[in-house]
């Protein structure tokens, strides 16, 4: 009797009106491929089930599997060998809600032979997923499935990549495999994978496709002589298991995947201040050097970071005795604490291979680390030299991480830092061979293939499928750096739950932040932690905050960094993202270093970081960037609130910071290419200079809507086409509009840390729209503690009449006061400023005089 295979599940759950259908089925697919009749179909109004069998053989990369069991039905569990993501990495039992066909906003349809599937809107029949142009390939390394879209189709996500914001459709291939990308290659599979991505289709809505799967893919988008165009999966592995996210504006969108991959976590309100590093700071006389260079030139220096140099050679949870002895650098944190400064540090997964090193010992006595099919260490090369590796999965991983830091960052005895930076955990691998060990402890020529066989050898509920060849899948998926296991740890491993890592490797980083947010939760459990990790996954920005990188100092990567912000924050449920400003590879010049300075002050996570190899960049190091950085800092800080207010938000039901102008105007098809401008939060539009050697900006504003100029709070006079030349933008300038409507909370003035600035009354800034009303909102809490209870408050400000209400819950205790209201471009005229003394204690109202 033919083994079965779950195909797939498609889940509809309903949350608040909207829908979620989620699919597990299995594309240039031939000709010669018939795909699979469906039969034994039983439908309900909660399900559909049906048996799907291979109407004629295939092969295309290896044998067919020749039946398949398709589930339709509302979130559930089922048994299948092939691998799933586990429910422990991807939590989604809760989205279990209960619903019907009848309530649905979306529709799910089949065509019985060849078998394909439709997705629709059930209210106005729109299709927004078709399959029925190609046959499903379902193989036990290629699975294989296509979708039409139509031409009013806009096509975004598919991260993390560097390509243009809106996907090209005409032979364009983004392929998922995280991989180490020194300088950002272009069109490149990078360091994290989100297989999402958003179809926007103007006036009719948005809606989003998620492929919950771990496996190495290419996807294909591209537009045939006649003028169809096709979205289509190559995957080598798992299965499809697809959520449809119904929309239809593109906020609903990004909520609903929060809610599928979950929200980003709630950040400390210090991680939002100016942060500075530099792989190279010699020793620590270096880094105080530079903390009071900065305190010298009046540059704001929220946290400094602590790159690979503080280790004794390389190792983690050590410090180098030497340049970074122990107890300086004891002394030195302190310090930064009594400043209101923070401290944080860099880890990396791979671990020394010596038993003279304690971290290796207890990892051992854990069970903690990968090993062969003989038993032995899975060896490696990373910064320590030869290395092990954490196995993630394995139960004693997770006991000895926390054990690990909590120790060598015990405040008592250790390093108090306040964060961990998690690095090169793709994982990264100095050596690219399959024989992979330092010279002087090479084994037999030979050993090591026979140690590491290609192929697995066993199956089990949800572990993958057996006979596969995991070191080189017979469809080859265009990896940037070559085989899969290319500078990466070798795929055919096994992993402690009986996985592989052809299967998981994707998931090797989001698992490290994931294992490091909960050793940083169970030493301090009381605080918010704050990890940032450089790999992703779908997910990731539950456990973590990411930066995009090892990028240049060009302006190439300066415009790229505006794309790959829109995308997580936007599109990947990841809003604590941003670059190395003025870039970490290369010479950083003075005019790019001054436009980065005022670019990354509005991206939310803002950090300057340079390598070894590149010349000292801190912002001191040339007059015209530090007027810039002053300029833009102060002005980040008097809007920390604002920010800090969105990103509460985003954590609370995933309502993205960073996001593209069509986001806020859906219908209006000049904003879907725009990919230099973007709002931040609902109230600020920035539009940076981004050419070298120009003070000028073409900048869109969106017909029929007010803009005020943020810096001189004068009304804006637009063009009827939308787009406006501005010039003269200095290097000390960036261009910020205030959208008509709103209320921005700020701070009445900067100051050297983010404690200072919290210790500062408030400015409400008011912008009329065209009907002269405004409204916007302000969170307030401590700024740290993990729960908050009824210790804050969520007021709401409204512009009315003349009158500004202020209303909601006041439970976060403050002094703090409004000590001034103004009001943008009153009649035409200048701005009208009131002051006074309003307590943030319960709801008053605002007379304008």
């Amino acid at each position: 009797m033919p083994r079965l295979f779950t195909l797939s599940t498609l889940i509809w759950v309903l949350s608040l009106s909207t829908t979620f259908i989620s699919a597990q089925l299995s594309s240039t697919t031939p000709t010669r491929c018939s795909g699979y009749v469906a039969s034994d179909v039983t439908q309900g109004d909660t399900f559909l089930t049906a048996t799907l069998t291979l109407a004629g053989f295939c092969n295309l990369y290896g044998p067919d599997v020749s039946k398949l069991r398709l589930l339709v039905e509302y979130q559930t569990d089922f048994d299948s060998d092939a691998y799933h993501v586990q429910e422990a990495v991807l939590p989604r039992q809760h989205l279990a809600k209960g619903g019907s066909a009848e309530t649905s906003k979306l529709h799910f349809s089949y065509t019985q032979s060849p078998f394909s599937f439709k997705v629709t809107r059930s209210g106005t029949g729109e299709v927004l997923f078709d399959t029925s142009s190609a046959p499903l390939v379902f193989e036990s390394q290629f699975l294989q499935l296509r979708t039409q879209f139509p031409a009013s189709s806009n096509l975004y996500g598919l991260g993390e990549h560097s390509d243009v914001f809106r996907l090209p459709t005409e032979n364009y291939k983004r392929t998922l495999w995280n991989a180490e990308s020194p300088f950002v290659p272009r069109g490149s599979n990078l360091y994290g994978s989100h297989p999402v991505y958003f179809d926007h289709r103007g006036d009719s809505g948005t809606h989003g496709v998620f492929l919950l799967s771990s496996a190495g893919m290419d996807v294909n988008i591209y537009t045939t002589s006649s003028g169809d165009r096709y979205l289509e999966y190559n995957t080598i592995g798992g299965v499809f298991d697809f959520y449809f996210l119904a929309g239809p504006t593109p906020v609903e969108v990004s909520r609903q995947y929060a809610e599928v991959v979950g929200s980003p976590a709630m950040i400390p309100f210090w991680t939002l201040g100016f942060h500075q590093c530099k792989y190279g700071y010699q020793d620590i006389d270096t880094v105080e050097a530079v903390v009071a260079n900065y305190s010298a030139a009046g540059i704001p220096l929220e946290t400094m970071w602590g790159d690979i140099d503080y280790m004794d050679s390389h190792q983690d949870f050590t410090t180098d005795p030497q340049r970074y002895p122990l107890q300086r650098m004891r002394a030195f944190v302190d310090k930064l604490h009594q400043n209101n400064q923070h401290y944080v540090v860099i880890l990396d997964p791979g671990i020394r291979h010596s038993t003279a090193y304690s971290t290796f010992n207890r990892g051992v006595q854990q069970g903690a680390f990968l090993k062969n099919a003989d038993g032995s260490f899975h060896r490696g090369r990373q910064w320590a030299g030869e290395v092990v590796w954490p196995d993630w999965l394995a139960p004693g991983s997770q006991t000895w991480w926390t054990k690990e830091i909590m120790s060598f960052f015990d405040p008592a005895t250790g390093l108090d830092v306040d964060g961990l930076w998690i690095d090169m955990n793709e994982a990264s691998n100095m050596c690219g061979e399959i024989d992979c060990f330092p010279p002087a402890q090479a084994a037999p020529p030979g050993r090591h293939r026979r140690l590491f066989g290609p192929f697995a050898s066993q199956a089990g509920l949800r572990k993958g499928l057996p006979g596969r060849n995991l070191l080189s899948p017979p469809y080859a998926i265009a990896n940037h750096l070559g085989p899969l296991w290319r500078t990466t740890l070798l795929t055919n491993l096994t992993n402690a739950d009986g996985t592989t890592q052809y299967d998981t490797h994707n998931l090797y980083g989001h698992l490290m932040a994931q294992r490091t947010r909960a050793a940083l939760l169970a030493r301090r459990t009381l605080k918010r932690p704050f990890v940032l990790t450089r790999s992703t996954f779908a997910g990731s920005g539950a456990h973590a905050a990411h930066w995009f990188g090892d990028n240049a100092s060009t302006w190439s990567d300066y415009l790229l960094s505006i794309r790959q912000m829109l995308a997580f924050s936007a599109l990947h449920a990841m809003s604590m993202v941003g670059s190395d400003v003025c870039g970490f590879n290369g010479d950083a010049e003075e005019e790019l270093c001054a436009r980065w300075a005022m670019l990354g002050a509005f991206q939310p996570f803002y950090r300057n970081h340079a390598d070894v190899t590149a010349p000292a960049q801190e912002f001191y190091r040339w007059d015209v960037v530090a007027m810039a950085a002053k300029k833009a800092i102060d002005a980040r800080y008097r809007l920390l609130d604002y920010v800090y207010t969105a990103m509460e938000q985003a954590s609370r039901d995933g309502t993205p910071v960073a996001r593209p102008l069509w986001f806020a105007w859906p219908g209006d098809e000049e904003t879907f290419g725009i990919e230099t401008q973007w709002l931040w939060g609902e109230a600020l539009m920035v539009s940076p200079v981004t050419e070298k050697g120009t003070g000028e900006v073409r900048v869109y504003l969106p017909p029929g809507e007010v803009f005020y100029d943020f810096w001189t709070r004068k009304r804006v006079r637009q063009r009827d086409e939308g787009w406006t030349l501005i010039i003269g933008v200095s290097l000390t300038d960036i261009p910020v509009h205030v959208r008509g409507g709103s209320v921005v909370p700020m701070r009445i003035r900067g100051g050297n840390t983010t404690a200072e600035v919290r210790r500062e009354n408030f400015e409400i800034l008011v912008a009329p729209g065209q009907d002269g009303t405004a409204k916007g909102t302000l969170y307030l809490d401590d700024g740290e503690s993990l729960e908050v209870g009824g210790a804050k408050s969520e007021i709401e400000f409204v512009w009315e009449g003349g009158r500004l209400l202020m209303s909601g819950t006041f439970g976060f205790d403050t002094d703090l006061v409004v000590e001034k209201v103004t009001v943008m471009d009153v009649d035409g005229g200048e701005a009208v400023m009131m002051t006074g003394q309003w307590v943030l204690k319960k709801g008053l109202a605002f007379e304008l005089a």
